[in-house]
């Protein structure tokens, strides 16, 4: 079978892309045919690892490259573009993926602990936005920014508030992006992936049972949802087939969020 070359000379910038849901869609857009620049801020030796498995993979003319940046902050993000594009030559794809967060009750939430979610998990898209439009908008096709959510936007889980807070303004960051700049060229979009046993998941209160509950919710039969499954709607979100796709956020989660 011919591998799927969708994202063949395209330029790519994924955060948080060192483990977990973050490396995958690294990974997919690579095996795509694209260039892709591996975001990371603690996690050096995990990061080193995706690249060398994408220039394993990677096509003949794509490139790959490392660059440590903390996405909360905004000059970090301008001089992260700055320095993927440099290399690259330019930037078709953006996908915020980086997030953090404490898992507490609301009850024991601080300032400090909220506004660091925040920044963490919604702002990295503006910043992003702002420091990559320009050349998102500049090529003969689309753009495309693609912000990865979770189902905290509109479930009420246990020690989620915060997080699902933060989650809930990056889809809204997103359509008002879409609103703004929709116009210069450039496809803003969400994927919400449903729980899946990640790192993240992993260090969540009673996330065994959270799993298990998603797993026989779903309505796949015996298939279960992982981590490429959501990498592959965020690849097709990033290629011209989405073109028409503006503002939305699109559900991986096998059918769970639909079941009363």
């Amino acid at each position: 079978m011919k591998m799927n070359q969708d994202l063949k000379g395209k330029r790519a910038l994924v955060s948080g892309a060192s483990r977990g849901i973050g490396r995958e869609i690294a990974l997919e857009l690579a095996a795509r045919g694209a260039s892709v620049a591996v975001n990371f801020l603690n996690s050096q030796e995990k990061a080193v690892e995706v690249a060398k498995q994408i220039a394993e993979r990677k096509a003949a003319d794509a490139d790959v490259m490392l660059v440590k940046a903390d996405v909360s902050r905004c000059e970090d993000v301008h001089s992260m573009v700055d320095e993927v594009q440099s290399r690259f030559g330019g930037l078709d794809i953006v996908v915020s993926n980086a997030a953090a967060g404490g898992f507490r009750a609301l009850a024991d939430l601080t300032p400090v602990n909220f506004e660091a979610v925040l920044r963490t998990n919604a702002s990295p898209v503006i910043w992003l936005a702002q420091a990559a439009a320009v050349a998102l908008g500049a090529g003969p096709e689309n753009g495309k920014v693609v912000a990865v959510s979770s189902h905290g936007s509109r479930w009420s889980v246990p020690h989620y508030g915060a997080i699902g807070a933060s989650k809930a303004a990056l889809e809204s960051l997103i359509r008002h992006l879409a609103l703004e700049l929709g116009d210069d060229g450039i496809n803003f979009n969400c994927v919400l992936p449903g729980i899946i046993a990640t790192d993240a998941i992993a260090s969540m209160p009673d996330s065994d049972n959270l799993v298990k509950a998603a797993s026989e919710r779903m309505m796949l039969g015996e298939r279960k949802l992982a981590q490429h499954d959501v990498a592959k709607v965020v690849a097709f979100l990033c290629s011209s087939d989405s073109d028409l796709i503006q503002g939305q956020t699109i559900v991986v989660d096998g059918g769970v969020s639909i079941r009363v």
